[in-house]
């Protein structure tokens, strides 16, 4: 090397990637990983369990959410490290699969980093610790299924304390009996048997949020609840055994597609064309009107003349009512959506005993209720201000998804920590079996899953030592339900009787997906980062952008 500094043509440097982008390598990048998705867990640790924390989040408009709903939380932080956007992927993922478990599903992911962390610093290859996860992970599933109990779908009260349980942490602690009631009545009333299977589609089940009254004044309605009111004046407001037209095609006089001109040189001229006019009109609900109609949900609008005819005869109309809410409407009365006037006949028509226009706070909504044996229903949540009414919507959600997934797959395990201490019990006495380097990354699994059930027992106000330590002595004793019994701040040896239980496929996606996240960062050993936009360059598009806007509208 010369005194300039010159390097030799021999040692030049080769330049692969482009300037300004970021390297990390080896330790440092599964270190940085590692600690971004640890992080992300740690702020969800003191949310967990009945006794949970809550977190308030500011969004950058300044809104402002108060929830410990776990999918919620990491939605509105916008996470910016790609390691810990993988948990935010994993709890989005478990939402919506299974719509429980996605705390526990990220803090145990990180519960695993915590402990491949310390065997790395023992030097165990992250390929040997994946693959102890891995086989930790089948083993975990399989004891779960032998521990599970199948249960009835006929037996409501199993039922009802399966959506009390995933409703226990939510604001709506309260009222949890009375919304799982509902949350139950709900999903078995649009569950359907097909192929010997049962299939629940939760978009059957609306939610309609409403100020004023209180949570205890939230009902379910066997039927639909519209967000609109009656059109016109002179329609009635109620209308008892109605016979319901779903028309997806305007009560009104299109205009041509094409442009069409018109002449008209004398005044009678002009009466002829709205003669016309009117005639169409009331033939349309003449038409309605004969197939004995006497309701009418539009998709489309109605004419101001359509609306004056449809009053006359005493038809109850709603107008611009959502895709959505039709085809709701379509499962509720058993009627069938027609796309032209013509060809409404009398077995189009849906049924329901009572389609009322009420007053819910300061709205007028129309409620179409009393439908036979309806495929699709509403739950009215009523609640004094807007954060409370979503944290109910997210409740309702876990407590509806609950239901769902029992009905999928009728078994349910032990809540209260019980199933974590079990299955770590069991892995360990496995891991024995295993050896090598292995073993240990089984146990460090094994440990994650108590750390879970230690967390509970810190939320709850207990010794999280000490609990744990007792519930593995019982749990030695073949004691298989004992738990922690948060509300009453205790070690139980039947948690089930406090009625504390969980489906079954949520406790094997909870593992799943954090033992996959957990494996997926730890199989990273080098992270290339692009270089961000430089602030010039943003304002020179942006400033681009301008000029061309203002080039399109200057006037010469």
């Amino acid at each position: 090397m010369s005194a300039r500094g010159i390097v030799p043509t021999a040692g030049l440097p080769v330049l692969i990637l482009k300037e300004g982008t970021q390297r990390t390598s080896g330790a440092d990048a599964l270190r940085s990983n590692m600690m971004a998705a640890i992080t992300v867990a740690e702020m969800l640790r003191t949310t967990y369990g009945p006794r949970g924390m809550d977190k308030m989040l500011v969004d950058t408009l300044g809104d402002i959410t108060i929830t410990n709903d776990g999918a919620t939380i990491l939605d509105k932080m916008e996470v910016q490290h790609p390691a810990a956007k993988m948990l935010v992927q994993i709890a989005k993922g478990q939402d919506e699969e299974v719509g429980d478990g996605t705390k526990t599903s990220v803090i145990f992911a990180g519960e695993l980093l915590k402990a491949a962390e310390d065997l790395l610093a023992k030097d165990v290859h992250p390929t040997v610790i994946i693959n102890g996860f891995k086989k930790a992970l089948e083993e975990a599933v399989k004891y779960a299924e032998k521990i599970a109990k199948e249960i009835s779908l006929e037996d409501e009260e199993t039922l009802k304390k399966l959506a009390s349980t995933a409703l226990t942490s939510k604001a709506v602690h309260g009222v949890r009996e009375k919304f799982a009631e509902i949350a139950v009545k709900a999903v078995k009333q649009v569950a359907e048997d097909r192929d010997g299977k049962i299939y629940v589609d939760l978009d059957n089940i609306q939610i309609i949020k409403k100020h004023g009254a209180s949570l205890a004044d939230t009902k379910l309605i066997y039927g639909i609840v519209l967000d609109k009111e009656v059109v016109h004046p002179g329609m009635p407001r109620r209308v008892e055994k109605a016979k319901i037209a779903l028309i997806d095609a305007p009560l009104e006089i299109e205009k041509p597609d094409i442009t069409a001109k018109i002449n008209i040189t004398t005044p009678e001229q002009i009466k002829i064309f709205l003669d016309e006019e009117t005639r169409m009109l009331r033939e349309m609900v003449e038409k309605i009107a004969a197939t004995g109609a006497n309701v009418v949900i539009c998709q489309k609008g109605i004419d101001d003349v359509a609306q004056h005819f449809l009053a006359k005869k005493g038809i109850l109309a709603v107008r611009r009512v959502k895709r959505s809410d039709m085809e709701k409407l379509k499962r509720a009365t058993g009627g069938r959506i027609v796309t032209s006037i013509r060809d409404l006949t009398p077995e189009d028509l849906g049924y329901a005993e009572l389609v009322e226009e009420r007053r819910v706070g300061n709205d007028k909504m129309v409620f179409i209720e009393g439908c036979k044996n309806p495929k699709a229903v509403t739950i009215l949540v009523r609640g004094s201000s807007d954060m409370v009414l979503d944290d109910t919507e997210r409740s309702f959600n876990d407590a509806l998804h609950a239901i769902r997934n029992v009905l999928r797959d009728p078994k349910i395990v032990p809540g209260g920590g019980a199933v974590e201490i079990e299955l770590a019990l069991r892995l360990r006495k496995w891991a024995e079996t295993v050896g090598g380097k292995e073993q240990l990354a089984i146990q460090a699994f094994a440990d994650a899953l108590e750390e879970i059930v230690s967390i509970l027992a810190q939320t709850a106000g207990l010794d999280p030592l000490e609990a744990v330590m007792e519930l593995r002595s019982l749990h030695s004793e073949g004691k298989v339900n004992a738990g922690v019994d948060v509300m009453n701040g205790k070690v139980v040896e039947d948690i089930t009787k406090e009625h504390v239980i969980d489906p079954v496929i949520v406790k094997k996606q909870v593992i799943k997906a954090a033992t996959e996240a957990a494996a997926a960062i730890l199989k990273v050993d080098d992270i290339i980062a692009a270089s961000p936009l430089k602030k010039e360059e943003k304002e020179k598009g942006k400033g681009g952008e301008e000029g061309e806007e203002s080039s399109k509208f200057s006037f010469d």
